[in-house]
């Protein structure tokens, strides 16, 4: 479902045009601002990885510091300290950008050192970064409470590509050769694929004037383009052992799209269930019971699909209590629906976090570009603000029955033993524990 809006239709300030190699460039003046937030986006990630090179868009993603042609990894550095610039990228499922924010004065300069970064990488130093890497996932290894999200990911997607965590696989990463990370970069890194994103104290001109100058990938067709199949919707358990103190639990299924326009809908019933402080599981599981330090809920959307997800961390002998209230409060979402205060609260607490936001240029350059590079249609925040408020107990109702059905979620955990945790599921779905 979209949201029934020409994609062309740009919020004031907001300005969008394509170059002759595919490129487009979007950008949002904030004239009361001095700083300018500028990214380079390519719509690539962990999902569009043969499993072979599980890890290679966030490998690239860290080699694209380490040298060109001109800078060397200290010049680089050297040079956006000198403009007391903060530099910065990310991976995702679907996604890589390369960011920084600096002073208005400085735009060019950062822009030209960006591009080359971004399209010209040496790949001098790639059995170092190969280490840094390895050691990244072996961090992230040793936090079960982060580790388990991507449990989950395998869970509800099983062996789809969206089931794959983006930090990809140790015997990737030692081994994959650079001929191999060039033809990525050379495959993906083209015209069609990138957006480049500004928001702050400039001029929409300049910065395409300057995309033209600085930034010429190839044009040629993607080859393995993202996969748009949705992946199956049948509900699976896995279990990660590991010596913990707590055993961390998630709880998922299959979501909506980014561009469903119940989108809106979802945020408010998240913020009910389990999104903030006020929501239900924190309220039973923390605050009467005290159960977890960490509990809550969240929604995560791609390009055809999404998830819905919750999360608990908890010693072993409250895992079954909390399942069981989880349970239950899954129980009573579908059944009793929520309360005109429950509504109201949650959609005021979506709206606020809408612009406080937005109220950095870096929130508001990531805003555009990731619609622009998704394809989703851009809205104002006055058309946000008014979709969240026209969200009705039917939106929930709906939501709720479609989407945190208990014989639909599938369930994950880091923990200790197997046993005690599928011991803990049967008060969410007697199904679960035997899947």
């Amino acid at each position: 479902m979209s949201d029934g809006r020409d994609p062309g239709e740009l919020p004031a300030g907001v300005e969008l045009s394509q170059l002759p190699g595919g490129v487009r460039v979007v950008t949002e003046a904030v004239p009361s601002v001095r700083s300018v937030a500028l990214g380079l986006w390519v719509r690539v990630g962990s999902r569009d990885e043969d499993p072979r090179r599980a890890g290679v868009s966030h490998f690239l993603e860290h080699l694209l510091f380490k040298g060109t042609e001109r800078h060397s990894a200290v010049d680089i550095a050297q040079i956006f300290d000198g403009l007391g610039a903060s530099v910065n990228a990310a991976t995702s499922k679907e996604s890589t950008q390369l960011h920084a924010r600096f002073l208005d004065l400085h735009t060019d300069r950062a822009f030209e050192l960006l591009s080359e970064m971004f399209l010209g990488p040496t790949y001098p130093e790639v059995d170092s970064e190969r280490e840094v890497v390895l050691e990244e996932i072996a961090m992230y290894e040793d936090e079960p409470q982060d580790r388990v999200h991507d449990v989950l990911a395998d869970a509800v997607f099983g062996s789809h590509p969206l089931g794959r965590r983006v930090l990809g696989e140790t015997d990737v990463i030692a081994s994959i050769p650079v001929p191999e990370i060039d033809s990525f970069h050379r495959t993906h890194y083209v015209g069609p694929r990138i957006v480049v994103g500004a928001a702050g104290h400039l001029e929409h001109d300049h910065v395409v004037e300057l995309a033209e100058r600085q930034l010429a990938p190839p044009a040629e067709a993607l080859e393995g383009a993202t996969d748009g199949d949705g992946p199956d919707a049948e509900a699976r358990t896995r279990f990660y052992e590991k010596e913990t103190e707590q055993y961390h639990v998630c709880l998922g299924g299959p979501g909506i799209p980014r561009g469903d326009e119940l989108r809106f809908a979802l945020g408010v019933l998240d913020a009910i269930f389990g999104g903030s402080t006020s929501s239900r599981l924190f309220q039973e599981v923390r605050e009467k019971r005290g159960l977890a330090y960490a509990v809550g809920s969240y929604t995560e959307q791609y390009s055809e699909c999404g998830m819905v997800a919750m999360y608990v961390g908890t010693r072993e002998d409250k895992v079954a209590e909390a399942c069981e209230i989880i349970g239950r409060e899954l129980a009573a979402l579908r059944s009793e629906g929520v309360s005109d205060e429950e509504l109201g609260r949650a959609k005021e607490h979506v709206k606020g976090r809408m612009v406080l936001g937005l109220e950095a240029t870096a929130a508001r350059m990531s805003r555009i570009a990731r619609a622009i590079l998704h394809d989703v249609p851009l809205l104002s925040l006055d058309e946000m603000l008014a979709r969240v408020d026209a969200v009705s107990h039917e939106d929930l109702v709906e939501l709720a029955a479609d989407l945190y059905d208990p014989s639909a979620l599938s369930a994950a955990c880091v923990g200790p033993s197997e046993e005690r945790f599928r011991a803990a599921l049967p008060p969410v779905s007697e199904a679960l524990a035997a899947a």
